[in-house]
């Protein structure tokens, strides 16, 4: 944020990114000679138990390491479970294998321990393996805080073709999450609010921002159509880079802003809990931009994107076809809590113009689905 006394200078611009970033087909077979580049002896593999049994014996034998099944959240409890297991095994490294909350925990261990860092994304569903931060949820699945931390990971390997082995409802989730990096960014700029990475957005996440949002567009419903066949394309490729990197910088140097706040603040109904992170950013987003009284021209182009390739833009889309307004209350509140991204946005926001515009949002989002001729099912339904 801004500094407030009258001789002080504005907030420097920070960028972060990872030491190393790999994508393509059969990457993950190069992790044992990335952990050997990086001097790693002893490390903690912790892995997604649906990975371990996608990936099988790719991910077994290597030399001096301990494999420990991940819980399935990113709780505090889960946190401290794995850093302790880090300590009592002296694992001088942790690997994140599987998909957003198992790499979030990896972050939320490696960092505070001092010890190597490298992710294994076996989904594009999120933007969080370039990241230094990791979202941590109760046990019962309601976000808690973001926790930050000084260090990027060391390496990011992801493999495409096990990427596009998995659910598409992944794969769109991811596009879901990194489709809001654009707007999130760019609202934050008006402001030089600060940045996950501890800076003022710099325009170098903006560039990277707004080549996520174009190449969403461009290729999302091709690599859709390309994973359904159980197939890598250039299309694939592209979105799991504008997903995973681009995303992944362009938010973490360019800031969030209402769209995640309302995703977090949808976590606080249980009827959301089954569907993904970057199924619920999508409402947000589409909710964002009428909070943000964007262009009928923007707004269409959003919505029509999000119909073609299946997420959500609706209540109902999210597990909310029946909320009512004390419901949706509870997410304002929560969305507009102190230190909330929401108040990154350049005019003040209070609960009950959060309500508003997801009850506005709905509605046209309803009715352009009727008119909509090209529209994917969401993947969830």
């Amino acid at each position: 944020m801004m500094t407030t006394s009258a001789d002080a200078r504005p907030t420097s611009a920070v960028f972060g990114a990872p030491g190393r970033y790999i994508q393509g087909v059969g990457a993950i077979d190069d992790l044992p000679q990335w952990l050997e580049r990086l001097g790693i002896d002893r490390p903690l593999l912790l892995v997604d138990p649906v990975a371990a049994d996608i990936l099988g014996d790719r991910i077994t034998g290597i030399d001096g390491a301990i494999t420990d099944p991940f819980g399935g959240e990113t709780s505090p409890g889960e946190i401290d479970r794995i850093t302790a297991k880090v300590k009592d095994e002296g694992a001088d490294a942790v690997v994140g294998i599987g998909g957003g909350k198992t790499i979030d925990t990896a972050k939320a261990v490696a960092n505070p321990a001092g010890t190597k860092l490298v992710i294994v994304p076996t989904l594009a569903s999120t933007d969080a393996p370039t990241s230094a931060l990791s979202v941590v949820y109760s046990d019962e699945g309601a976000f808690l805080e973001y926790r930050f931390f000084e260090r990027n990971p060391d390496v990011v390997l992801i493999d495409t073709e096990v990427v596009a082995k998995a659910p598409v409802r992944f794969l769109v989730a991811g596009i879901g999450d990194a489709l809001a990096t654009w707007f999130e960014a760019e609202s934050s700029a008006k402001t030089r609010a600060e940045a996950m990475a501890g800076g003022a957005p710099t325009r170098s996440a903006l560039a990277l921002a707004r080549l996520s949002y174009d190449t969403l567009l461009e290729y999302g419903v091709a690599a859709r159509r390309a994973v359904e066949a159980d197939a890598v394309s250039y299309a694939v490729e592209a979105i799991v880079e504008a997903n995973t990197l681009l995303s992944g910088l362009g938010f973490e140097s360019g800031g969030l802003a209402a769209a995640h706040a309302i995703h977090n603040g949808l976590t606080a109904l249980e009827a959301t809990h089954s569907y993904q992170h970057g199924e619920k950013v999508s409402f947000g987003l589409a909710s964002m931009l009428v909070l943000e009284d964007r262009s009928i021209e923007q707004i269409d182009t959003v919505y029509d994107f999000c119909l073609s390739v299946g997420l959500p833009i609706t209540l109902a889309d999210v597990g909310l076809a029946d909320v009512d307004r004390a419901d949706l209350h509870k997410v304002a509140e929560a969305a507009c809590a102190p230190g909330e991204t929401i108040h990154n946005e350049p005019f003040p926001v209070h609960p009950p113009m959060v309500v508003d515009a997801m009850l506005a949002a709905d509605a046209y989002a309803r009715e352009r689905r009727n008119n909509y001729p090209g529209q994917m099912p969401t993947p969830a339904t």
